[in-house]
């Protein structure tokens, strides 16, 4: 596969994720939260599909189209590891969604994130909020979800939070 068919497989994967996402956290309340700004396309697609949500963002630095940045009071900049133990207070609740795209390329380097950023996330997600996820992660109190059709395993991750 090329490296295009391949980009464009994720992508789709992605955008099919997200509005599953969205369809199942209509009636469970909390704000939205995207690990990973990166160009802001994700942001713009959650921002259109929940338009009454709060999004915050959580990102070393901003490198989005400027269209697709959020204000400074949902945009949370550092290391993940030092933003998501703090995000509560900053967020106000526990949030209904979770977008985590934060995959490097480096696989072990991606596992440990993932690992870490699993336990960071888990305390300010809602019972019954969706986790979507571009890496695998285990947290007990998650559960997998089915993938749209289509979808290729592995390609991307679904859990709901359990109580």
């Amino acid at each position: 596969m090329s490296r295009l068919d391949s980009f464009l497989r994720r992508i789709t994967a992605q955008r099919d994720c997200l509005n599953a996402a969205v369809e199942l956290v209509r009636d469970v309340a909390g704000p939205v939260l995207e690990l990973g700004l990166g160009n802001g396309r994700t942001f713009d697609h959650l921002r259109q599909q929940l338009p009454e949500r709060e999004i915050f963002v959580f990102d070393r630095r901003v490198a989005a189209h400027p269209e697709c940045v959020p204000d400074d009071d949902h945009m949370i900049l550092g290391d993940f590891h030092d933003t998501l133990g703090t995000a509560l207070e900053r967020i106000g609740r526990p949030a209904a969604l979770a977008h985590c795209d934060m995959g490097s390329g480096n696989s072990e380097a991606d596992s440990r994130l993932a690992r870490s950023v699993g336990s960071l996330l888990n305390p300010i997600m809602v019972a019954g909020g969706i986790v979507v996820s571009d890496q695998a992660m285990t947290v007990a109190r998650w559960e997998a979800l089915s993938l749209p059709p289509g979808t290729a395993p592995h390609r991307y991750h679904m859990w709901r939070v359990k109580d």
